[in-house]
Formats: C-alpha cells, structure tokens, sequence
C-alpha cells in the first residue's frame, strides 16, 4: 500500500507540474533598431512586443536590440536577411540599396500631410512596396513612421534653398538622400547613426531629421538653427526576415502581423501627438525656427529627382508615376 500511495503521489505531482508550466520554452524574437529608447523606432518596438508577449500565450517573448548595438540600419538589415535576427525597425532610406522601389515613398515633397501619408501607405500602393521587399529576404509588415524631415544647422538661418549652399548636411546612407541635397547644393554626407559628436565638433554643419529626433538626441544643444522644410515623409518600414517568418505557422504569422500593424497605429498617433511641444521645446532652449520657408523654391529645386537613373528602373518608375497621380 506504501509503494502504491508513493506512486500516486509522484504521479500527482507530474501532472501538476505538466499543467502549469509552459509546455515549450518561449522563442524569443530578436528585433533591431538604432535608436535609443523612448525614440520612434523603439516606441514601435516596446508596444509590439507588448502585444506578442500578451497574445501568444507565453509562445514568443521579444527581445529589442536597441542603440545600434547590433549594428547600424544597413547592418541590422543584412542581419536579417541572413536569419541572424528576426526583426527590424528600419528607416525608408537604408532600403533602396537593397530593392529600389523604396525610393518611391522618399520622394521630395510627395505627401502633403499625415492623413495623405496613411491613406497611400495603408492602401493598394503601400502593399505593394511591402511585397517588393520580399526579392531581397524581407517580409514587409506595416509602416510607422519617423516624420516629416526638416533642416537643422551651426551656420546661419535657411529660408530658401540659396541658403542651403555648402552647407555640409549629414544624410543616410541613401543615393536618394544624398542627390536630394546634392540638387539644393549642400554637400551631403552619408552617415551612420548616432551623430551627436559629429554635429558638436563640426565635422558636419547640419542634418535633417523629425522633430522627435531634436527632442530625444537634444540637437538643440548643437544647432542653432532649424528650417520646417517638410521635405520628405519618412516612415519606418517593419520587417522581419522572410525565411523565418514564412516557416512559422500561419496563426503566428497572423499574430505577428497584426501586433505590429496595432503597435505602428499606436506609434504614429503618439508622435502626431507630441511635435507642437516639440517645437515649443526646441524655441524655449533658444534655436531659431524658420516657420515659412520657401517651400515653392525647394520643390522647384529637386524637381528633376524623377529624371534620374535613381528612377529610371521601369517598375520603379512605374511606381513613381501611380504614386504621384495618387497624391494631386
């Protein structure tokens, strides 16, 4: 009677155990962003990682590289073609070294305002960017965003493109980017992130960035002149290595997707939300803000962007054209 009370006792136990611990340890999603935290990529990653952890019953935990720790955004990107990390947060610009089409949505002056940002890059035309990417190893799953970019600089104050001539403009890693202050007449710098040390000790005269970027990297400290050029909407793409996520299952891959279209909803209405006391910040720690420059002037000076060999790929200028006749 002992042995059998003994044996009924352990297996008690193997049953309690089997029914409150997990049944597999939870696969932990590398995810990859250059930015520190509190940040728009990371503002992406902290609330999609939320939502997965929540959703998947302890399935899949997420572990965000942020800082650049891992690399910069062309770097995170060649990581996650090679499987070596899942997930990434990365700026429109870095793309097109990798498919060509992304210069489509970087192209100057494109989107008038946010609601015309969301409706293009929500619908038909965004959907197929996303679908592109999957020729260079990515699964395109939604666009945040980083803003619309403007001017900052240690020089003098910018109203018109004139004012723009030789200035030395930190740019990403973007040919895009670059013939964009080329036709202005700056002289563009590719550059990767961070670029504090750079701007404080003049290595560079200016850059051009979101709002939030002036907020959480205190640019203000350096700059002392900023311009709203408004010059181009830069979303965030959020991709994931296409090879991993097509072997997960369908319902993970449901899963995955739709965390990150919520958290990319989220992250755009906060950083809508935050840029009039960013603006307000920016004049309280004493930068002088060009409201009203002229942006007819701007336009006009990058105008022939979509006569050059950047666009000249026949899907990409196909893209190009759908895009611009989408917009009037």
């Amino acid at each position: 009677m002992k042995k059998i009370g003994l044996f009924h006792l352990i297996l008690m136990l193997v049953l309690m155990i089997s029914t409150t611990a997990p049944a597999a340890n939870p696969f932990a999603i590398k995810l990859g962003v250059v930015t520190k935290p509190g940040a728009a990529q990371n503002i992406m990653a902290e609330k999609f990682k939320k939502r997965v952890e929540a959703r998947s019953d302890g399935a899949y935990t997420v572990k965000i590289f942020h800082s650049a720790s891992i690399g910069n955004e062309t770097e995170i990107l060649q990581q996650i073609q090679m499987g070596t990390i899942h997930m990434g947060v990365i700026t429109g610009g870095p793309f097109d070294t990798f498919d060509p089409i992304v210069r489509v949505i970087n192209y100057p002056f494109l989107f008038k305002d946010h609601d015309q940002a969301d409706r293009i890059l929500d619908g038909p035309l965004g959907d197929e960017i996303l679908k592109s990417l999957e020729t260079s190893g990515f699964k395109g799953l939604c666009f945040s965003e980083n803003g619309f970019r403007n001017l900052t600089n240690s020089k003098r104050a910018v109203t018109g493109p004139d004012q723009v001539k030789g200035l030395k403009i930190r740019v990403m890693s973007s040919a895009l980017h670059k013939a964009i202050w080329q036709a202005l007449g700056a002289n563009p710098t590719p550059m990767p992130w961070p670029i504090y040390t750079e701007l404080e000790q003049g290595v560079i005269d200016g850059q051009e960035n979101p709002l939030w970027v002036m907020e959480v990297y205190k640019f203000y400290e350096i700059q002392k002149f900023m311009t709203l050029t408004r010059h181009v909407y830069s979303p965030h793409i959020n991709v994931a290595s296409l090879n991993w996520f097509n072997g997960l299952p369908a319902a993970d891959q449901t899963l995955i997707t739709e965390a990150a279209v919520e958290a990319a909803r989220f992250q755009r209405k906060d950083n809508r939300e935050k840029n009039a006391a960013r603006l307000a910040l920016v004049r309280e720690k004493g930068m002088q803000v060009a409201d009203d420059p002229d942006v007819d002037a701007f336009r006009k000076r990058v105008a022939g962007l979509k006569d050059l060999d950047l666009y000249q790929a026949p899907r990409v200028q196909d893209l190009l054209i759908r895009m611009l006749e989408a917009v009037k």
